[in-house]
């Protein structure tokens, strides 16, 4: 597997070794050692998997105070996956990564503890798999409001399908008042 540090301290680009053939292909997705090693120290303790049409939009979501990590991957489709660094204090704060993670390139994002998440469908339907660092609080859950101005993530989309709850979302700086 190969690790690739972002800008953003802790979030990581994993791109499994792929072993193919024309009968299909095998790639190992997850594994203790390596991920120690490359400075990935959590466990995961639940797998989730969802399914999106295209122009869905899900987040910016995070759990506080049980944070929450997630190494998120693309089963089938393609999604816009985003990391936005809300740690109080963090040189990064209010910062945000994007990657495009899609079958093709089995390419996963870590996003570490401390960071809200959010991802778009970029294409007809995607299937995406994370594993969390943490259970599921639902009463420990919270959302930022996807187009931000203090964030300015620049989304693949203008006008997504949103959840009730995440059209609701609060600002960064609501969210940072919050966390203290």
């Amino acid at each position: 597997m190969e690790f690739n540090k972002t800008r953003l301290d802790g979030v990581v680009i994993v791109t499994p070794e792929l072993f193919g053939d024309d009968r299909g292909f095998f790639m190992e997705t997850y594994n203790i050692s390596d991920f120690a090693g490359a400075g990935i120290p959590e466990s995961f303790i639940q797998d989730n998997h969802s399914r999106s049409s295209r122009g869905v939009l899900r987040g910016l979501h995070y759990q506080y105070p049980n944070w929450q990590g997630k190494l998120v991957r693309v089963l089938r489709g393609e999604i816009f996956d985003v990391a936005v660094d809300i740690r109080g204090g963090s040189p990064t704060f209010g910062q945000w990564l994007g990657v495009t993670l899609n079958e093709d390139n089995k390419q996963q994002l870590y996003v570490p503890p401390g960071f809200a998440h959010g991802f778009c469908v970029t294409s007809e339907t995607a299937d995406v798999a994370y594993k969390c660092t943490t259970v599921y609080r639902p009463q420990e859950e919270a959302c930022i409001l996807w187009n931000d101005p203090d964030i300015g993530i620049q989304w693949p989309l203008d006008s997504p399908l949103l959840s009730g709850k995440d059209a609701k979302g609060m600002s960064l700086q609501e969210a940072a008042r919050n966390l203290l």
